[in-house]
Order: structure tokens, then sequence, then C-alpha cells
């Protein structure tokens, strides 16, 4: 597909810069410093990171061939410090060895459809928009949302409706799908808007915005198979930080942020037996929560980028082991409250709790959210 330059289709306003450029600070101040944008799109924290960074050379992926075009006129006067990739984000264990980069210091996710495709009305993720019914964020492969909705079975569709949408209604507007098909085939996002509407109770659709929304999104991340990439992606992302190197996520809905908190509580608490009374070396935390649970948008940034309204924003340090180590003091393990102790009649002693500069094991379930300072 041909690309103009010149000013791209649709308006960009990158989400929650500023922020996004505090949490990576201290990974970019680095020796050496490589940032990795693993959702590139038209290239405005990339931007806005090679220019605050003048050391920092940026590797950005991304699966939509038409955004990078945009970005490399964008960013070309950085032309030799960095590498611009199409590769979807889970891709980056190949793309670093290709480049013989053993490490990152910086990273940033910026999920979900980009301005780019949002504002295209030809490329079919928007309701309000009449297209051909494509949703495919790598218009060069892939299955198209036509023939997910003309070919997949009525209880498949209903799965994905009800599993990526949220769609209450799965059921009545497969049903309305599935009869028109029969007919014939579904191929423009105003039909399949307009049949989702009608399948919906009049009542329903007077909340919540267009009533096709749920269904797009469902469509669009079956398309792009956007939350398996994710499930690998993230974990990758951690592997290849340096010590020091920060991770900062965005996400806008709620499977999304599921699995970036999943994948990076994990890696925030020991995982050595919980019963030991002391810290074995290499079960503890390999990761520093840099947030207080995901943080939302302030009303400024909503206000300036009503995108910016449902972002989720979560942030990682890769914890030094040498850090660790120090903590740990001269035994090479740093020791636990020990377990209360059983006494005469049943009841448990508590034993006086000694401290040793860390915060220890943050056991399952609890304070799932974590803390922590930029």
């Amino acid at each position: 597909m041909g690309v103009v330059m010149g000013e791209p289709r649709g308006a960009h306003v990158p989400v929650l810069l500023e922020r996004c450029l505090d949490l990576l600070g201290p990974g970019l101040g680095l020796p050496g410093a490589v940032h990795v944008d693993f959702t590139l799109g038209m290239g405005g924290h990339a931007e806005a990171v090679l220019e605050r960074y003048p050391d920092v050379v940026l590797i950005g992926l991304d699966r939509d061939t038409e955004a990078l075009a945009h970005a490399r006129h964008r960013l070309e006067r950085f032309a030799g410090r960095m590498h611009l990739v199409h590769a979807v984000y889970h891709e980056l264990p190949r793309v670093l060895a290709e480049l013989s980069i053993p490490s990152i210091q910086g990273g940033l996710f910026d999920l979900g459809v980009s301005s780019l495709q949002l504002d295209e009305a030809d490329r079919g993720f928007a309701y309000a928009q009449d297209a051909p019914l494509d949703m495919r964020m790598d218009q060069t492969r892939g299955i198209t949302a036509e023939e997910v909705v003309n070919g997949y079975e009525p209880g498949e569709l209903v799965r994905i409706l009800r599993q990526y949408g949220d769609e209450k209604f799965a059921p009545r507007i497969v049903s309305s799908i599935v009869r028109e098909r029969a007919k014939a085939r579904i191929t423009s996002t105003a039909r399949l808007a307009e049949l989702v509407k009608d399948a919906i109770p009049a009542a329903a659709r007077r909340t919540g915005g267009n009533p096709a929304k749920r269904s797009f999104q469902a469509l669009r991340i079956e398309v792009n198979g956007e939350l398996e990439v994710l499930e690998s992606a993230v974990p990758s992302a951690l592997d290849a930080l340096s010590p020091g190197g920060r991770l900062v996520v965005m996400s806008y809905q709620s499977l999304e942020d599921k699995i970036v908190k999943r994948a990076l509580t994990a890696r925030s608490r020991s995982t050595g037996p919980i019963d030991l009374p002391v810290e074995l070396p290499g079960t503890g935390p390999t990761l520093r929560l840099l947030t207080r649970g995901s943080e939302p948008p302030s009303e400024a940034e909503v206000a300036e980028n009503p995108r910016a309204a449902s972002v989720k924003l979560r942030a990682v340090e890769r914890i030094d082991e040498r850090e660790q180590a120090s903590n740990r003091g001269p035994r090479t393990v740093r020791e636990r409250p020990r377990m209360a102790e059983p006494v005469r009649g049943g009841r448990l002693r508590q034993p006086r709790v000694e401290t040793h500069g860390g915060q220890g094991r943050l056991r399952p379930g609890a304070n799932d959210e974590g803390e922590g300072t930029a």
C-alpha cells in the first residue's frame, strides 16, 4: 500500500507524554541507553524521547506499515540513532537478536488502536463511518473482520463478543448477524453497526454511547490477536530490561490491564517458599513497582486529549541484582519475620520481628496493586 507523506490523516496527541518521560527518565539516562517503543504509531512518544535524551538509541516497532511510514518521515532527523521495524511487539527477542542488542533500558507500550487507524474510515475500525469490514492493524496479512463475521460459527461469535467486549446482548446480536449473512455477505462497518443496534433493546441503547462500540472492540481484538500477543510480549519486554531499566505500559480496557498487572506484580514478589525464615538467593523480587496500582489520567490531560479518558498506566523498574545482594547483608539471605510459635493452651505467641532494610515478601493476594515512587 503506497503512502503519500505529509500531514498524516487524523490528529495525534501522545497520551500522558510528560508522565511517561518522567517515569522512563532514570533508565534512559543510563550510559548507552536503548529505548523500545513497542507501539510506535505516529511517533509522538518516540520523538519526545529522542529530543530529550540525545544519546538514546530508539527501536520502534509497529505492525501497521502506514504508521511506520509516517513515523519514519516524522523522525528522519534522528535517522542515525533509530531502528524502525515492521513487527508485532511480542517479536522483540528476534528484533534484538538481529540488531545484536543484548538488553534495553527503556520500554513503552501504548496499547489499543491508534489515532491513525481510528481516524481513517477506510481501515474499518470506526463504527460511526462506513468502510470495508477490515480492522487489521497490519493490512499485509491476517484474517479480516469480514471473514470473522461471515465465517465463524455462531457459538464462537457469542464467545468473542462476551469475552472481548463484555457484551451482554451477544446472543441477540449474533442471531441477527447469522440471519443477515444467510441472505447476503456482511461487508461494511455501517451494515454491521446497524445490525448490532437493531439487536439491542431500545432501553439499553439510550445509555453507554454507541451500541456497536463493544462489538467492534471485540472483533478488533479477535482479528489482531491482541490479548494473546500481549500475554507473551510483556514478559519478553521484562526479560530484556537491564538493571535500572524501566517499562511503562498504558492500556485502555480491563482485559489488557489485567494481563499487564499479572505480569508485573508476579515479578515484584518473592518466589521462595513462604514458610522459610530467610529469603533464598535468586528468589527475591526482580521488579520495583513505580505506580500505586494503575494510574488514571488527570482531568487536565483528558480535557486536552479526550482519548486519554480510559487509560490506565503502570510502570516498573528492573532491580539491580547487586542492590538485592547488599540488602541481604553479609549472610546473602534476608531474614523474614518468623512464624507464630505455639504455646500452652493452643494460643499463638507472636515473635519479635527484626527488620533488615527490606520490605520482605508480598504474600499472594496481599496488596496486589503495590506501591512505589517514580
